[in-house]
């Protein structure tokens, strides 16, 4: 490592640290010329994940994205903005084991609409309802009624309620 003082290349690390929650290591280190100190930052370069569109076209994923459009979902309930770190993490989590160097917009699609599924139902088809882009209101309601069965079932101890039974 040069000197960034003397720009000789004869340094001893006094000093390592990981830093960043472990993404990268501090080094202390003390240049064996002029006896200046300096610190430098190592991590590991990867290879940037790139999102694969509906329309094939590849853009470099963004997270701030994925909050963005976790936070229009949940917009005036009652998550938590920790929560939609949460969910953030375990999508990226996914994606990296499940996916090396591109992913389709789809796979990213279906993991946060299961996490908001598991998070808050309203969020979760305002999400599906923007992310599966439905042409009509039977598509939407095709949608909605397993979840109206497993909530009549699950909060009323019952069989699903008929709507048009009255």
């Amino acid at each position: 490592m040069k000197c960034p003082h003397c720009s000789e290349d004869n340094d001893r690390v006094i000093d390592s640290r990981s830093s960043a929650e472990g993404a990268e290591i501090r080094r202390r280190r003390e240049c064996l010329e002029c006896s200046r100190r300096y610190t430098t930052y190592e991590k590991v370069k990867t290879t940037p994940l790139l999102v694969v569109k509906k329309d094939d076209s590849r853009m470099p994923y963004i997270r701030q994205k994925l909050m963005e459009g976790l936070v229009r979902a949940c917009h005036k309930r009652p998550v938590p903005v920790d929560v939609l770190e949460n969910i953030c993490n375990r999508v990226e989590q996914r994606i990296s084991q499940e996916h090396d160097r591109e992913v389709p917009t789809e796979a990213i699609g279906e993991m946060v609409m299961a996490e908001l599924r598991k998070t808050d139902l309203v969020a979760y088809v305002r999400f599906a309802s923007v992310y599966r882009a439905f042409n009509d209101i039977t598509e939407f309601l095709d949608e909605l009624r397993p979840m109206l069965g497993e909530l009549s079932t699950s909060e009323h101890g019952q069989d699903p309620v008929d709507p048009e039974a009255g």
